[in-house]
């Protein structure tokens, strides 16, 4: 028993920093149940909004982004309009990444659809890179 309080004592103070974010403001879920909640929220909003049965497939892609806006905007329609100071930096550093993984998930379609053409741009594309140095 005292060795498991130790161990739980030693994990609880390596999270320490970040452990109880939910005490330093009152906007975000205090407890698990109060964070699915707010999950399942948006996607009754969202299949509300769009008529689809189920969550959209953009959700899992730009959750990131989604999430944040929709639940913002939901519990705070007054505010949705403000932007913080480097909002546009941070916005733009998100759709460069959500930029590249739609096309990583483009090339593994393409590839799915038709190797060989697939193959064949790729080389065509090594073929020019050697080509040039």
């Amino acid at each position: 028993m005292r060795d498991d309080l130790r161990h739980f004592a030693k994990v609880s103070k390596s999270y320490w920093p970040g452990l109880f974010r939910c005490d330093e403001s009152s906007e975000l879920p205090r407890t698990n149940n109060d964070l699915e909640h707010l999950f399942g929220s948006h996607r009754y909003h969202e299949r509300r909004a769009s008529g689809r049965r189920r969550a959209s497939p953009g959700l899992v892609v730009m959750g990131s982004a989604r999430l944040v806006s929709g639940l913002a905007t939901r519990l705070r329609p007054e505010e949705g309009l403000q932007l913080s100071p480097g909002y546009v930096a941070r916005w733009r550093e998100l759709r460069g990444e959500l930029e590249r993984r739609r096309e990583s998930r483009r090339k593994q379609r393409r590839f799915r659809h038709d190797p060989d053409a697939y193959l064949t741009d790729l080389e065509k594309q090594c073929l020019q890179l050697s080509l040039l140095s």
